[in-house]
């Protein structure tokens, strides 16, 4: 027994002696190691699911080459060519055409002279696109297609085909073409409403006319706004941004380019980049696919975006200042999106959402400034029930709303006929009346109406149209035709009893989508 109680107590000691070793070690550790945390994972860890409940990350490393490999295919380079537009000025009993767009007739007259002309080199452009069928439809942004009378598309094998303009809408940036090809390899969506800030995603594209690259970098920032878009007035209040910022390389030429996520699917097109030089400078932004995907159905579909409005005119007063919302009268306490005034019979009314609310939910989804809430109702169009939730005096509440289109009403909304953007009234020339003159065909001016000939010109009623952007018009079904969706067209034809032929360029302003 005693020799026992002996070697219990030796025992004992020994472990006492080994946990204070222990215990005086961690603590000099602790107390040395500046970068020490608890064991304990900080909630915004687990939240994101870059560590597990032991500290251990959950992913492995990086790598961009399966997703660059599967997308490379897919993203195109587009070459814009805008043709060189003559204008004649001898229009008989009247001024110089250029007066109309320099404004000094006797100038001009004497620089180019009697019957003089002014010639142009054609202008050419680049961007680029994205497959998103495999029989040859392709999205883009507008501003690499608008206004070219020509446009090639270069796969990445060096394939080139002719393209044409399906639709387009400057409101969005967003413009989808077609070329004639079958079995193409075509990018998947992606879902831009699920990406996160620090994300890793690659921008595809031909910045600079090289071939195709990638860039790798992140998610910065989301819905963002820039103030770059504009309608087809114009304006800037029916435009639509909400801006996924990168830090991915984007220079000119990467224009409707893709924006992937490392699983290789498609979650914006590059638009813009923020930079004083015009080259990459540390930002580029991209329209989230989650609008991109909606406005090319609508484009394909109806040929016009089908846009559904709310009816309510807001403020961001989560952005302003207290001076800013004091001069607006707007509550101090107020944040977020605040109501100012309501379309009379739109679909916030109807509602009843009323001035001073503060919009907070669409569909379940937060919204906390304008171009978080442009972005989810740019998923919806005319005819579509939503659930909006508003606070008013503290509580919050949610109704449902049909919204509408511009015009008040749930019809769908068609696109205007470029050829309608004239402004005036045509007919095909009487064949017997072509052959007294000379002519194989044309289309008579029978009166002109508002519109841009009345705008642009100084075009008189009874002018024969004979050809427009070059190539022949026999008929008004040729005539618009041609016409189709060019937003530029130079009009070429004759007055009768003169000789000499008359051109007038136009610009057609295509507002009334």
């Amino acid at each position: 027994m005693k020799t026992r109680n002996i070697f219990l107590t030796v025992l004992i000691s020994t472990l006492t002696t080994l946990a204070v070793i222990l215990g005086y070690n961690k603590f000099q550790h602790n107390n040395n190691n500046p970068n020490f945390q608890a064991t304990n994972i900080p909630s915004n860890y687990k939240y994101a699911g870059f560590l597990d409940n032991n500290g251990n990350p959950t992913g492995g490393p990086v790598d961009f080459t399966q997703a660059a490999a599967a997308a490379i295919p897919t993203v195109v380079h587009i070459k814009t060519k805008t043709l060189p537009r003559a204008v004649n000025n001898n229009l008989p009993q009247q001024r110089n055409p250029f007066s109309d767009l320099f404004g000094d007739n006797d100038m001009l007259n004497q620089f180019f002279g009697n019957g003089g002309r002014q010639r142009m080199m054609p202008e050419m452009a680049s961007g680029s696109g994205v497959i998103i069928s495999d029989d040859g439809y392709i999205v883009t942004n507008n501003h690499v297609v608008a206004g070219a009378d020509q446009l090639q598309v270069t796969l990445s094998d060096r394939k080139t085909y002719t393209a044409k303009v399906i639709g387009a809408d400057p409101a969005y940036d967003l413009a989808v073409i077609k070329i004639d090809a079958n079995n193409l390899p075509f990018m998947l969506y992606g879902n831009s409403n699920d990406t996160k800030i620090g994300q890793w995603v690659l921008a595809l594209g031909y910045p600079l006319n090289l071939e195709a690259t990638v860039t790798a970098g992140i998610i910065s920032a989301k819905s963002r706004t820039l103030g770059l878009n504009h309608d087809r007035t114009g304006g800037k209040a029916m435009a639509v941004e909400s801006f996924l910022q990168t830090d991915a390389a984007v220079n000119p030429g990467n224009s409707g380019g893709a924006l992937i996520n490392t699983n290789g699917q498609l979650i914006g097109i590059n638009s813009a980049i923020a930079s004083p030089t015009g080259y990459y400078n540390g930002y580029s932004y991209a329209i989230p696919v989650d609008i991109v995907k909606k406005v090319v159905n609508d484009l394909i579909k109806y040929g016009s975006v089908q846009r559904g409005f709310l009816g309510a005119m807001f403020m961001d007063a989560g952005m302003m200042t207290s001076q800013q919302k004091q001069a607006n009268k707007i509550p101090e306490s107020v944040d977020g999106i605040y109501i100012t005034d309501l379309v009379k019979n739109g679909a916030a009314i109807e509602g009843g959402i009323k001035v001073g609310d503060q919009i907070r939910k669409i569909n379940g989804v937060s919204v906390n400034s304008g171009s978080e809430l442009q972005e989810q109702l740019s998923n919806y169009r005319p005819g579509d029930k939503i659930k909006v939730t508003y606070e008013r005096n503290g509580s919050q509440t949610t109704t449902e709303v049909t919204l509408k289109n511009n015009a008040g009403n749930y019809s769908i909304v068609k696109p205007v006929g470029m050829i309608d953007k004239l402004g005036a009234e045509l007919e095909t020339l009487d064949p017997k009346k072509a052959k007294e003159l000379g002519l194989s065909g044309g289309v008579v001016v029978r009166k002109i109406n508002d519109g841009a000939i009345n705008d642009q010109t100084r075009m008189r009623d009874g002018f024969i149209i004979t050809k427009a952007n070059g190539k022949d018009v026999k008929s008004l079904d040729d005539l618009k035709g041609i016409i189709g969706m060019q937003k530029d067209v130079t009009i070429t034809g004759v007055y009768p009893g003169y000789n000499e032929p008359f051109e007038y360029p136009l610009v057609l302003d295509d507002s009334g989508e």
